[in-house]
């Protein structure tokens, strides 16, 4: 009516009422009625924001990395960033009129992005990669401790590194060098667990080959003992045969020694008599009168 509306502001945002082109009120979440003719209302948020960033950067070794992450901010002094940026917004729509508050965000990226260079640039491409946390902590410090932000009211409460990735032909590398030094790991235990198969069977061969040694020891041990054995058994059987062949001989010579003192004549009636008593015995014998010429003939022995 006549013109005059009504605002409302949040309790995250400052408000700063203007009228003439002077600021009649101002503060965290003002309400009041205004005209619309002649009154602009800046409304600058001062709750934190959350916004994403995409960048390229060079390290050390001159290899590109991607760097993705997330940040979160806060407008610390709402009256100097109005003063800056242009966030008038349309009180019934409740819009931005302009795109500043978006360049806002763009600045504080910028800014990061120049500190994360600072500390990429004194890195390798592998250090870059494994430390990319320690990177996102680097940045955030030196950002709090560094004017920029300041002299735009803004204050930096966390920054997050959420993927550091190089390029393509660069990644296949890295992980076709990785995967290759998997692959050699695996190879090594392979063999290693081959050399300790060969090494356990080489021990068990070790084993049986001294078992067998140990046998064929005791064989020969064996064939040894059984020809000292037989050796002694010979010797022992020949001596008892040349003591029984001389106690034979002894016996015969002893039996003979008793016909020596008989004459012949007599000899030959014994032997007459004893070939008489085993005729049974005897197949065929032929005595001429030759024989017995000379037997009888024969001179009587001296006693």
């Amino acid at each position: 009516m006549f013109g005059l509306s009504y605002f409302k502001g949040l309790p995250t945002e400052y408000i700063l009422k203007y009228s003439g082109g002077n600021v009649t009120r101002e503060g965290a979440g003002l309400s009041f009625y205004y005209f619309r003719y002649n009154t602009q209302i800046v409304a600058v948020p001062t709750a934190s924001s959350d916004a994403t960033f995409v960048f390229n950067e060079l390290t050390r070794n001159f290899q590109t990395v991607t760097i993705q992450g997330q940040f979160t901010w806060r407008i610390t002094d709402p009256k100097k960033v109005s003063q800056l940026l242009n966030f008038t917004i349309d009180p019934l729509k409740r819009t931005n009129v302009s795109s500043d508050p978006e360049k806002l965000v763009t600045r504080i990226s910028n800014i990061i992005q120049i500190e994360t260079r600072s500390e990429i640039q004194t890195r390798s491409l592998e250090q870059t990669l494994g430390d990319a946390q320690t990177i996102a902590s680097a940045v955030l410090s030196r950002m709090k401790e560094a004017a920029e932000l300041k002299s735009i009211g803004v204050e930096l409460i966390s920054v997050y590194f959420l993927s550091t990735r190089p390029t393509s032909e660069v990644g296949k590398a890295l992980e076709a060098e990785y995967r290759e030094t998997l692959l050699q790991k695996a190879d090594e235990a392979i063999y290693a667990r081959r050399a300790a198969a060969v090494d356990e069977e080489r021990k068990i061969k070790e084993k049986e080959l001294a078992s067998d040694r140990a046998i064929e020891e005791q064989r020969k041990a064996l064939i040894v003992l059984q020809g000292e054995n037989a050796r002694q058994e010979a010797e022992n059987r020949a001596q008892a045969l040349g003591i029984e062949a001389e106690a034979k001989a002894k016996g015969a010579e002893m039996e003979l020694a008793v016909y020596r003192s008989l004459e012949p004549r007599m000899l030959l009636a014994l032997s007459m008599k004893s070939l008489g008593e085993n005729a049974g015995s005897i197949g065929n014998l032929t005595i001429t009168t030759e024989l017995l010429a000379s037997l009888l003939n024969t001179p009587a022995r001296n006693s």
